[in-house]
Parts: structure tokens; C-alpha cells; sequence
């Protein structure tokens, strides 16, 4: 298959949209989750994400990616509110509202209720989850890091609690995302249903 080749200069010279469309897909396949917070009134909000990585397992933290605040940017307002928020994987019969969060919706509009999603409210967690997904993580915001380069900001939260069903967690303590029905996005919005290829052991030398 002949490659084709791209310097940075031409990619400068791309239209806007298959600039943003080639770049968005260079990662390859990425996490998708609905990250869910509330604000001090309890109003919820709810939005897509495909950029949440894993920082570490102790102390146990998450961090994903936040554009520009430029312009309005309801997760991260909600989320130095209250400092808590919540990430929800998106399953493969959930694909279609939780899409629908890429939206912009008013500050005052639940996007739960214009998508058809369930808010689930957990003692002593101030943000809502997302009921369908079946594997859920509440935190609480640690940090937050600027980078330079473009003002998008690295946000790091605490793992405070997790649901999931017990059935997907294999002996080893992973849990077994292909058998929850875990979906992955490329670019910013295609969507797919990995397969397991193998497990392959930890390398000691």
C-alpha cells in the first residue's frame, strides 16, 4: 500500500475541516465517555469525550482533555464549582444520545433530558452518572495543567468510587470491555466495536 506523504507545511494548507478530520484521526482509536457534573443548583450537564487517560492506579487518577475555554465550556465551570464529576463509558446501544451531547446546548438545558439519557445520583457524590452506562467512575478534581502551546487543559481527578457489573471482571481484576459492549470513537465521530485479538503476558527481564 503506498504511502502517502505530509509535511507540515501542507498540512497547513488543508482546508479547515479535513485538516481537523486527518489530525483528529492520527491517534487512532480512542476512549469514549460521557462525562457528567452538576452545578452548586444541581442543574446537570452531560457531554462526549473521547480524550480520558489513565494517570495512575495510587493513588487512582483520570485526567482528559478540555478545549480552549474561550468560549463557554459548561463541564469545566461545573466541574471548579463542585469538584466533582463523573465518567461514563458509552456502550454500543448508546451511541446515538450520547452523540447528541456534542451539541451546544444553553447553560440551562439538561442534556440529559434533550437526549433521552437517565441522571443517577449516588450518596454523597454531587454529580449525576449516566444510568445506561454500566461502567461508572465518580471523581473529585485535583488539578489542572495549561498547555502553552494551544490553551487546552489537562484536567486530573481523584477516583472516589466505580460501578460496574461483576460479570466483566475477570480474575486478574481487569475488566473485560469487549464483553460490556464498550465502544471506541475515531476521529470525531466514528464509532466502533472493538475486538479482542489476545492477551499477551507482562514482560519481566
Amino acid at each position: 500500500m503506498e504511502k502517502l506523504r505530509l509535511k507540515e507545511s501542507e498540512l497547513a494548507r488543508l482546508g479547515k475541516v479535513p485538516r481537523l478530520n486527518l489530525v483528529n484521526s492520527l491517534s487512532g482509536y480512542k476512549s469514549a465517555n460521557l462525562i457528567a457534573t452538576a452545578n452548586s443548583q444541581g442543574v446537570p450537564n452531560l457531554a462526549i469525550f473521547s480524550s480520558v487517560i489513565h494517570l495512575g492506579s495510587d493513588p487512582a487518577l483520570l485526567g482528559f482533555m478540555l478545549r480552549p475555554t474561550t468560549v463557554a465550556r459548561h463541564t469545566y465551570e461545573n466541574i471548579k464549582e463542585t469538584r466533582h464529576y463523573t465518567i461514563n463509558h458509552i456502550h454500543e446501544d448508546m451511541i446515538e444520545p450520547a452523540h447528541q451531547t456534542s451539541g451546544k446546548y444553553p447553560a440551562g438545558q439538561s442534556e440529559f433530558e434533550a437526549t433521552g439519557l437517565t441522571p443517577e445520583t449516588w450518596e454523597g457524590q454531587l454529580a449525576p452518572f449516566v444510568a445506561e452506562s454500566r461502567i461508572q467512575v465518580g471523581l473529585r478534581f485535583e488539578e489542572e495543567h495549561m498547555l502553552k502551546v494551544n490553551r487546552t487543559r489537562l484536567i486530573v481527578g481523584r477516583i472516589l468510587e466505580i460501578r460496574f457489573p461483576q460479570e466483566i471482571q475477570q480474575s486478574d481484576g481487569t475488566l473485560d470491555l469487549e464483553k460490556a459492549k464498550v465502544v471506541t470513537i475515531s476521529g470525531a465521530d466514528t464509532y466502533s466495536l472493538p475486538a479482542t485479538i489476545r492477551r499477551m503476558p507482562y514482560v519481566r527481564l
